[in-house]
C-alpha cells in the first residue's frame, strides 16, 4: 500500500500516544495481511468490498482490489479506443473487458488484448458471415449519430472482422479488398445522390423565387386586361381571376394581393364575355358559363385548380357517388362507443372497421371474429387476406377509398387534430365508400367530424354516450409505496416508465410496462401480464390512451407536465380524460379513480380537468394533404420532376392559409425526404413520394436511413433488413441493450412497409419477419424480469 505521496500505505505502522498499536476492523486487518499495494484513494471502496467477503484471505481481498480497478480500466480502455478511431468499440465491450481481466496491475497489451476479444466476440454476433456482420457494424454506427465511416477507419474495421471470423492470408485480403470497392461504391453513389438532390432543390427554389419576383400589385391589372378598375375588383370578386399570392399587412384583418401576369394576361381574351355577361338581364359577377383559357402553365392559381385541395371532398369520387350516411358517436373512455358500431358492421354484408393503431386493427378483427364474421387485416407492414371476406379491418391510412361496402367505422376521431396524421383522419371520413359510416370519438372531435359531414353534404345523425360507472379524482396525492395492486402509473418518456419501474421492481412490485417504442405484440403481452395478475402495477406512457382494455383501478400520473415536441406544458382535459379514463372497467370496478403521484402536480388540477367541458378545436378545419394523384398533377403542371419542388408549390400556392373549409398537413418530415432522395437516379416521382410517406423517426437518423436505403433501391440491388444480431440472455440485458432492441424494431417496421410495396426491392420478407418475432420475443422476456439488473440500475 502506498501513503497520498506515493509511499506504501502502512495501517500499522504509527503508535498511538501511549505506544499502543492503533486497532483496525476485521476489514483493515485482511487488507494489510494480504499485503498488496493499494492507493489511499481504493481504501473506502476497497474495505466495503473487503467487509463483504469477510473472513477473507489474501485471494478475496485480491478479487476485491480487482474490482474496485475495473472502474479505472474501463475509462482507460475507452480512452485508447477512441484515440485508435475504433469507434465500433463500445463501453460495453471496454466492461466486458475490464471483467475478464485477472492481474492486479495490467499493462497496456493485455488491457487492449482483453478489449479485443470482447469486440471480436460482439463482431460475430452481429451476422452469419463476416460481410453480414460488417454490415451491421457499419449501419449500426451511421444510426447511432457516429456517422459515416472513413475509408481508413471502415478499412481498420473490414481487418478487425475478418480477424473475429478467423480469417487469414488470402481469404482475409480477399474480404477487405471486395468490401472496399462496395463501400466505395456505395459512398460514391451517396454523394452522387446527394449532390443531384442539392441541386434540385436549388433550382426549385430559384424557380419559385423567380416566379414570387415577377408577380405584381392590383394597380398593373387594368392594363394588362384593357378594363377599369371597377371591372378589375368586380372579377377578382368573383374569381375569375386569381390571386397568386395574399401576404398578411400590419393592418390587422388586410391582406396585399400579388398577381401572376403571365396568368392575367391570357385572361384577356375573356374580357369581352365578361362584359356581355354583366349585361342588363344578364347576372352581375360570373358569367354563366365563362369559357375560361388555360391558365398559363406553372401559376400558382392554375396549380391550385389541379391539385383542388380547397375541394378535396371532390377527391373520393366513389364515396360522393353514395348516398352516405354519418353517425357520430362520441363519448369518454368506457361508454361503450364501439359495441353498437361493431355489432351493425358484423351484421352487414361488407364492411369496414378503421383503427388508430396496429393493435386495434387487430383487436376489430377479434371482434368481428367473435361475431361469427371472418375480417381481412391490411395495416401499414403487414396483409392478412381472408378469401372470400368481404369485410376489413385496417389502420386508418390504409382505407379502400375505391371499393364500396355497406358499413364502415372509424375509430378515434380526436386523431382529426393530430398534427401528424390527422389528414389521414380527415380522408379516411370524407372518403370512406360506405352507405353507412360510423365515426366513433370523443366529445371534443364533435365539431371537426360536422364540418366534414358539411362538406361532404352527408347527412348526419349524433349519439352521445356517458360513462357506464364514475370516474372520479382522488383528493390526494398518492406516495409511490401507495401504489397498489390494479394501479396504472403513467409517465410521458420511455425513460421515466423505466426508472419508476426501477424502482417498484426494488420496492418488491411485480411491474408489467407499456411504452410507444413497443411493438404491439409486445404491449399485448405486457397487458396480459397486467391482466391475469402477473404483474401487480403497470407503468406506461399515454399508450395506454387507445385501445389496450385493461382491468385498471387507479390511474396515477406521475407528473400533469409533458412535453409535446415543441415545448412542455401541462395536460389539456382531453389527455386527464382519455387517460384516466383507463381507471374503473365496467363490470370490473363500481367507479375508476385519477389521481397523481406525490411531488407530480395538485390532485385539484386533475379534477377541474375531469369535469372541465369538452375543448373546441383552435382551428376547426380539418387537416388535408396530398396523395399520389394530386403529386402527379402539380408535377406536370409546373414541368418539374423534383419531388421537393413539387411539394414546396403545394405548400406555397395550393391551400391558401387563410382558406374557409381546410388547412394543410404538415409537410415538414416529407419534405425532408424528398432533399435526401430527389437525386437518387432509378427512382420514379411517385416512388420518392412512397418513400417520403414511410414511418421513420427522424431523431434515430431516419431520413439519412431512407436514403441509403433509396440509393440500394434505385441501383436495382435488394435491400437487406435490419438485424439485431447476438442479443444478451435477457437476465443480463442492459438498458442500453434494450434501447437498442427497440430501435432495430422499429427500423424493421420501416423496411417492412417498404416491402410491401416494393417487393422486388426488399425481397427478404420472410428474413424479416421472423428477426421481427425474434426481438418482440426477447424484449417481453427482458421486461418480465422482476428483479434489479443492469436493465434497473
Amino acid at each position: 500500500m502506498t501513503d497520498s505521496d506515493g509511499a506504501p500505505f502502512a495501517l500499522a505502522d504509527s503508535l498511538h500516544a501511549d505506544g499502543t498499536a492503533p486497532r483496525h476492523s476485521p476489514a483493515e486487518a485482511a487488507i494489510l495481511a494480504a499485503g498488496f499495494p493499494v492507493e489511499p484513494r481504493e481504501m473506502p471502496a476497497l474495505i466495503r468490498r473487503v467487509e463483504r467477503r469477510l473472513p477473507a484471505d489474501a485471494e478475496a481481498v485480491r478479487a476485491a482490489l480487482i474490482e474496485v480497478r475495473r472502474r479505472g480500466w474501463v475509462a482507460r480502455l475507452n480512452d485508447l479506443a477512441n484515440r485508435a478511431g475504433r469507434l465500433w468499440a463500445r463501453r460495453a465491450e471496454a466492461e466486458i473487458a475490464a471483467g475478464t481481466v485477472t492481474e492486479l496491475e495490467p499493462g497496456e497489451p493485455a488491457l487492449l488484448a482483453a478489449l479485443d476479444s470482447a469486440v471480436a466476440n460482439r463482431l460475430r454476433g452481429l451476422g452469419p458471415t463476416p460481410e453480414a456482420a460488417l454490415e451491421a457494424i457499419a449501419a449500426e454506427l451511421v444510426e447511432s449519430g457516429s456517422g459515416s465511416l472513413s475509408a481508413d477507419r471502415h478499412a481498420m474495421l473490414a481487418r478487425e472482422v475478418a480477424a473475429a471470423f478467423d480469417l487469414e492470408g488470402e481469404a482475409a485480403i480477399a474480404f477487405i479488398d471486395a468490401v472496399s470497392v462496395v463501400e466505395s461504391r456505395r459512398r460514391r453513389e451517396l454523394r452522387e445522390a446527394e449532390t443531384a438532390a442539392r441541386a434540385k432543390r436549388r433550382e426549385e427554389v430559384q424557380r419559385l423565387r423567380a416566379w414570387e419576383r415577377s408577380l405584381v400589385e392590383f394597380r398593373a391589372l387594368p392594363n394588362l386586361l384593357g378594363a377599369t378598375e371597377k371591372e378589375v375588383l368586380r372579377w377578382i370578386g368573383g374569381g375569375l381571376i386569381p390571386v397568386a399570392r395574399r401576404i398578411p399587412t400590419r393592418n390587422k384583418g388586410q391582406e396585399k394581393w400579388e398577381f401572376d401576369p403571365k396568368e392575367v394576361a391570357a385572361l384577356r381574351p375573356q374580357v369581352i364575355g365578361w362584359r356581355e355577361a354583366e349585361a342588363p338581364g344578364m347576372p352581375t359577377g360570373r358569367p354563366a358559363s365563362p369559357a375560361v383559357a388555360k391558365p398559363t402553365r406553372a401559376g400558382n392559381a392554375a396549380v391550385a385548380r389541379v391539385a383542388a385541395l380547397d375541394r378535396y371532398a371532390g377527391h373520393f369520387a366513389t364515396a360522393r357517388a353514395l348516398n352516405r350516411r354519418i353517425t357520430l358517436v362520441t363519448g369518454p373512455t368506457n361508454s361503450g362507443k364501439s359495441h353498437t358500431a361493431l355489432d351493425r358492421l358484423a351484421k352487414s354484408e361488407s364492411g369496414m372497421a378503421l383503427a388508430p393503431l396496429r393493435l386495434l386493427a387487430h383487436e376489430f378483427r377479434e371482434a368481428l371474429a367473435t361475431r361469427g364474421v371472418a375480417a381481412s387485416l391490411s395495416t401499414g407492414e403487414e396483409r392478412l387476406p381472408i378469401p372470400g371476406s368481404r369485410h376489413l379491418a385496417a389502420t386508418v391510412e390504409m382505407c379502400p377509398f375505391h371499393n364500396p361496402v355497406d358499413v364502415a367505422l372509424i375509430d378515434e376521431a380526436q386523431m382529426l387534430g393530430d398534427r401528424d396524421r390527422g389528414a389521414a383522419w380527415t380522408a379516411a371520413i370524407m372518403g370512406a365508400p360506405a352507405r353507412e359510416v360510423f365515426v366513433l370519438g370523443a366529445p371534443e372531435c364533435a365539431t371537426l367530424v360536422r364540418r366534414i359531414a358539411r362538406l361532404c353534404d352527408d347527412e348526419m345523425d349524433e349519439v352521445k354516450l356517458q360513462r357506464k360507472n364514475p370516474l372520479v379524482a382522488a383528493s390526494k396525492p398518492v406516495a409511490l409505496s401507495d401504489l397498489r395492486t390494479g394501479d396504472a402509473l403513467v409517465a410521458f418518456s420511455r425513460r421515466d416508465v423505466l426508472d419508476l419501474r426501477a424502482e417498484l421492481v426494488k420496492r418488491g412490485r411485480r411491474v408489467a410496462v407499456v411504452y410507444g417504442a413497443l411493438s404491439p405484440e409486445v404491449r399485448r403481452a405486457e397487458a396480459a401480464r397486467f391482466r391475469t395478475g402477473d404483474a401487480d402495477v403497470l407503468v406506461a406512457t399515454d399508450a395506454i390512451g387507445m385501445g389496450l382494455n385493461l382491468p385498471i383501478r387507479r390511474v396515477v400520473f406521475s407528473t400533469l407536465r409533458k412535453f409535446d415536441g415543441e415545448s412542455r406544458r401541462e395536460l389539456n382535459t382531453q389527455e386527464v380524460k382519455q387517460i384516466g379514463g383507463r381507471a374503473g372497467r365496467f363490470g370490473q370496478h363500481e367507479e375508476g379513480v385519477v389521481a397523481v403521484l406525490a411531488g407530480g402536480g395538485s390532485p385539484d388540477f386533475v379534477k377541474m380537468m375531469l369535469n372541465a367541458a369538452p375543448e373546441v378545436p383552435e382551428d376547426i378545419r380539418p387537416q388535408v394533404q396530398p396523395d399520389a394523384d394530386i403529386i402527379a398533377a402539380v408535377a406536370a403542371e409546373i414541368g418539374s420532376d423534383s419531388l421537393f419542388g413539387v411539394l414546396a408549390r403545394i405548400k406555397r400556392a395550393v391551400l391558401r392559409p387563410d382558406d374557409p373549409n381546410y388547412r394543410l398537413a404538415d409537410l415538414t418530415q416529407a419534405m425532408a425526404v424528398a432533399s435526401a432522395i430527389d437525386g437518387v437516379p432509378g427512382l420514379s416521382l411517385l416512388d420518392r413520394w412512397t418513400y417520403a410517406l414511410c414511418p421513420v423517426d427522424e431523431r434515430d437518423n431516419g431520413v439519412s436511413r431512407l436514403a441509403r436505403w433509396a440509393v440500394e433501391h434505385g441501383a436495382g440491388r435488394p435491400v437487406p433488413p435490419p438485424m439485431a444480431g447476438r442479443l444478451p440472455a435477457p437476465e443480463r440485458a442492459a438498458r442500453e441493450e434494450l434501447e437498442r432492441a427497440e430501435k432495430v424494431h422499429k427500423r424493421l417496421v420501416a423496411w417492412r412497409w417498404l416491402a410491401l410495396r416494393f417487393e422486388l426491392a426488399y425481397p427478404a420478407r420472410d428474413e424479416a419477419e421472423a428477426e421481427t418475432i425474434r426481438l418482440d420475443r426477447w424484449i417481453e422476456d427482458v421486461l418480465r424480469q422482476q428483479r434489479r439488473s443492469k436493465l434497473v440500475m
